[in-house]
């Protein structure tokens, strides 16, 4: 690999360089490939031999394809596990969100700021079918390296988009609000009616802000059992997911 090469791979870790060259960096044998025969454009794609033989059918769909040693890869790579592949991924033009089809559930983020709780929510929508993500726009950015590589591909199949949250759903999608906080209804009493809607999830230590509670149709709660203070947020996403499903929603 060239200075510029490892150059560039490191300026991607930083978001204002991500926006600079509209791309990201995509790493791993499994995510790598999932990447290759998505809809994404893959710019440059590092491999080493054996990755090339193995997926010979996918170079091709890749703009520039070189095979590199594994010591070139595991200098480049932001992790310490990547020892097959890694790819430069042109992001794609940005889009207004679709309204959600019906009797479906997506979610939104109000200020998500650990890339590994974003990563593992759009991993958990994925898992639970959930089509659509929509971010408050101080929500951590989707193509950080390890928002990424915490969704194991997941970004490839769920929406994601960044959106002023209040004036979309008061001037936009007017599809109902169920935000989760400590003093709502009790899941365990409760179901989500059939219809679209979105599940509304906040900051890992504040919460859901107050400029967007006076929208949140109905509030909902996790019941606690034991004595921990609160849950992490991927993992309250992961139950009240669930909860949607065995309320009989999409």
């Amino acid at each position: 690999m060239s200075k510029r090469q490892f150059k560039l791979l490191n300026a991607l870790q930083l978001k204002k360089f991500r926006k600079q060259h509209q791309s990201f960096v995509v790493e791993g044998e499994k995510s790598v490939v999932e990447t290759l025969k998505s809809a994404y454009q893959v710019e440059e794609l590092f491999c080493t031999l054996d990755f090339a033989d193995k997926h010979a059918t996918l170079l091709s769909k890749a703009s520039n394809t070189w095979v590199v040693p594994e010591t070139d890869l595991k200098k480049a790579s932001y992790f310490q596990t990547n020892n097959s592949s890694l790819a430069i991924v042109g992001i794609p033009a940005s889009s207004s969100p679709p309204k959600l089809p019906p009797n479906t559930y997506g979610l939104v983020l109000d200020g998500i700021q650990d890339p590994g709780n974003l990563g593992t929510i759009i991993r958990i929508a994925d898992w639970y079918g959930m089509p659509q993500i929509l971010c408050s726009t101080d929500t951590v950015d989707l193509y950080n390296p390890k928002v990424i590589a915490a969704c194991m591909g997941s970004f490839l199949r769920v929406e994601v988009f960044y959106v002023d949250l209040s004036t979309h759903f008061q001037a936009v999608d007017q599809a109902p609000l169920y935000g989760a906080f400590l003093d709502g209804h009790n899941l365990h009493e409760w179901s989500f009616p059939q219809q679209s809607g979105y599940i509304v999830l906040g900051n890992e230590s504040k919460g859901i802000r107050d400029y967007l509670q006076p929208i949140i149709h109905e509030k909902i709660t996790i019941p606690r059992f034991g004595e921990a203070e609160s849950l992490n947020v991927a993992m309250a996403t992961a139950v009240i997911c669930d909860h949607v499903k065995r309320s009989g929603a999409k």
